[in-house]
């Protein structure tokens, strides 16, 4: 059974090591060795993003757990994009354990993100996925995204494609 609730920052630990190893699952094999340890160095671990916002505050984050593991997670915050709607909020990240795809963990995770976004009376909400990811972007599209522009998303010294999704509100 997945228990779903708000993570804390006792989560972190655990929580960080999930996203960095979904993140090395999905996206490493895209990017030179050097390239993923600078990202990874940036956005994980000690000094990394993900647990500095996770205990500032700076975004909201919903977690999955089977058996007390870590198994997804949704991250919504401000949006960072450049020229996002006013009013609008973003989904920086719904990341899903290989081993719960199809179980229905990242639709409860998104549902999440936009009853999330539609309590606090955002006007949208935005997202971005690399242009590779063609099962995400899927998933996104069939839950309504539209894909509205592009964004040059840095992973070390690799620029990568993102798609910006939104989905009105």
């Amino acid at each position: 059974m997945i228990v779903y609730r708000d993570a804390t920052p006792a989560d972190g630990d655990a929580l960080d090591a999930m996203a960095q190893a979904i993140w090395i699952e999905t996206f490493a094999h895209g990017v030179s060795a050097e390239d993923a340890a600078t990202y990874l160095a940036q956005a994980y671990g000690p000094n990394g993003k993900l647990l500095a916002d996770l205990s500032s505050g700076a975004a909201r984050f919903h977690l999955a757990l089977a058996d007390g593991r870590v198994v997804g997670y949704a991250k919504v915050n401000l949006p960072w994009l450049p020229d996002a709607d006013p009013g609008a909020l973003q989904l920086s990240q719904i990341y899903v354990s290989s081993d719960q795809h199809g179980a229905g963990v990242g639709k409860a995770l998104l549902a999440w993100a936009i009853a999330t976004a539609r309590a606090e009376d955002a006007t949208a909400l935005l997202l971005t996925v690399w242009e590779e990811n063609h099962r995400a972007a899927a998933f996104y599209r069939k839950n309504g995204f539209e894909h509205v522009g592009d964004y040059a998303f840095a992973v070390g010294n690799q620029v990568d494609t993102d798609h910006i999704m939104r989905l009105a509100l």
